[in-house]
This record gives structure tokens, C-alpha cells and sequence, in this order.
């Protein structure tokens, strides 16, 4: 059984998805580095679970995504990776400024909004997991 597939003319299949997720990724990269800088410098480790989720979901879901999209580009051309992306680009940001609101003021009434964003976030998985399921396929 053949484990590794490649594209028989270039020799790896590359998918523009995998790296628009990709630059994205590297953003949130970015702002988690700073963050971390940020704290650090400060002593004020209030934002360790904005940091952990930037990290985490930002920048390690989002490359590991663009890669897996970049060398399966059926997956990362399919219907539910236009919805990983939407719903994990959309849920990203409001999730991280709800919370930050959260662990910086103390003000629940942004609760809603970061459980919402919680909830986008868990869909967006859930689609991420389905298309690798239904399109990650041996080729012929």
C-alpha cells in the first residue's frame, strides 16, 4: 500500500489553499510571538489563554491545515474547506477579543459572543475533520 502520493509531473502536489492558510498562519505566529514578548517584559501573564489560543489555534491549526491542504489539494479545493476557512477566520478574531475583554476587565456580558465564537470555532473543525474523511483518498 502506497503511503506517500505524489504528482506525477512536478512531483508534490501543491494546493494556492494550503497557502493562503499558510501566510495566515504565520500571522497569527506573529501576534502570539508578541504577545509572549509582551507578557514577558511586563511580568503580566493575564493573557496566557489568549497566548495559548493564538498559538495553538492560530498558528498550529492554521499551518498544519495549509500543509495538509498545499499536499492534498482535493481537500484543500473542496466545499468544506471554504467553510474551515470562513468559519475558523471569522471565530478566531472575536474569540481572542472576547476573551482578552474577559481576562482584562473582568466584563461578562461579552460572554456570549466568545461562547458563539467558541462554538464557530468547534464547527470549524468538525468541517476541517469531515473533508479530510471524505477527500483524502489513494489515488489510482
Amino acid at each position: 500500500m502506497q503511503t506517500t502520493y505524489q504528482n506525477q509531473a512536478s512531483g508534490l502536489a501543491i494546493s494556492n489553499t494550503g497557502i493562503v492558510w499558510l501566510k495566515l498562519a504565520v500571522l497569527y505566529l506573529m501576534l502570539g510571538v508578541g504577545l509572549g514578548i509582551a507578557m514577558g517584559a511586563s511580568q503580566n501573564f493575564t493573557l496566557r489563554p489568549v497566548h495559548a489560543h493564538v498559538n495553538l489555534l492560530g498558528w498550529t491549526t492554521l499551518a498544519l491545515a495549509g500543509l495538509i491542504y498545499s499536499v492534498f489539494p482535493q481537500a484543500g479545493h473542496s466545499k468544506l474547506a471554504k467553510v474551515h476557512f470562513w468559519m475558523m477566520n471569522l471565530a478566531m478574531p472575536v474569540m481572542m477579543v472576547a476573551l482578552s475583554i474577559i481576562l482584562l476587565t473582568g466584563n461578562q456580558a461579552v460572554v456570549p459572543f466568545l461562547a458563539i465564537a467558541e462554538f464557530v470555532a468547534a464547527g470549524a473543525i468538525i468541517a476541517f475533520a469531515a473533508n479530510l474523511f471524505l477527500n483524502l483518498k489513494p489515488q489510482q
